[in-house]
């Protein structure tokens, strides 16, 4: 486990070095601007998926996924931030303690 831990370490220090190093106006490039930019929405997006809908190796659909959907209408709605966290958390609470779904 120390042995993958020490790799996934030294390859992120590799790839910020490699990131100093890389020229200015290879940066500037509009096509890299839009994928940099676009990174962290698809990595946020595949965590909360990953979180969401699975449970060691296998594929589940509980009361995360009902507190996901609150989310998002919470979202559509333009509810600020804290305010999804809370009522997606909450609504889950409630959909396990009525047992609708485990």
């Amino acid at each position: 486990m120390w042995a993958s831990i020490l790799v996934a370490s030294f390859g992120t220090y590799i790839e910020k070095l490699i990131g100093y190093m890389l020229p200015h106006r290879m940066l500037e490039r509009e096509s890299i601007r839009r994928m940099t930019g676009l990174l962290p929405i698809s990595l946020l997006a595949a965590l909360v998926a990953v979180q969401t809908f699975a449970l060691n190796q296998t594929l589940v659909i509980d009361a995360r996924v009902f507190g996901l959907g609150v989310a998002v209408v919470a979202l559509m709605l333009r509810a600020p931030f804290l305010v999804v966290i809370i009522v997606a958390a909450t609504s889950t609470a409630i959909v396990r303690w009525l047992g609708w779904l485990p």
